[in-house]
């Protein structure tokens, strides 16, 4: 684990929860693109997949993210938060994404909604959650 993990996971005090029921959420956000290389270089380098206890769903959620109506990136993503996104938010989603909101939907059911989309970083090997 790297030292900006670490420091993230230590200060926001991020443990995962036992017996907390899962949701899923189709996500659209408008991507801020003059830091969109900059998220696919820390995606590439598997930046926040230390992250706990969102980072693996997180960075699989980014890698798999499709690009729909105006420009907006959508994807499904696994949450545990009231509200929504907010751990993934204030470590990641904010300084990546613009105007974010999220649609609770089965799990899978995201992908499928938007599986024929163009992918949001072409470079990224497909994950398996986007099959």
């Amino acid at each position: 684990m790297d030292s900006i993990t670490r420091l993230l996971n230590d200060s926001m005090g991020w443990q995962g929860r036992a017996g907390e029921r899962m949701a899923y959420y189709l996500v659209r956000a408008r991507p801020k693109l003059n830091k969109l290389g900059e998220l696919e270089k820390l995606l590439i380098e598997r930046a926040f997949e230390g992250l706990r206890p969102f980072g693996q769903a997180l960075s699989a959620g980014l890698a798999g993210a499709r690009v729909g109506a105006e420009g907006l990136a959508l994807w499904e993503e696994e949450d545990y938060c009231s509200p929504p996104l907010a751990m993934e938010r204030a470590a990641v989603l904010d300084t990546y994404f613009d105007d974010i909101e999220v649609e609770p939907v089965k799990a899978g059911q995201g992908w499928r909604r938007i599986r024929e989309l163009p992918r949001l970083f072409s470079s990224l090997p497909v994950q398996r959650t986007e099959d």
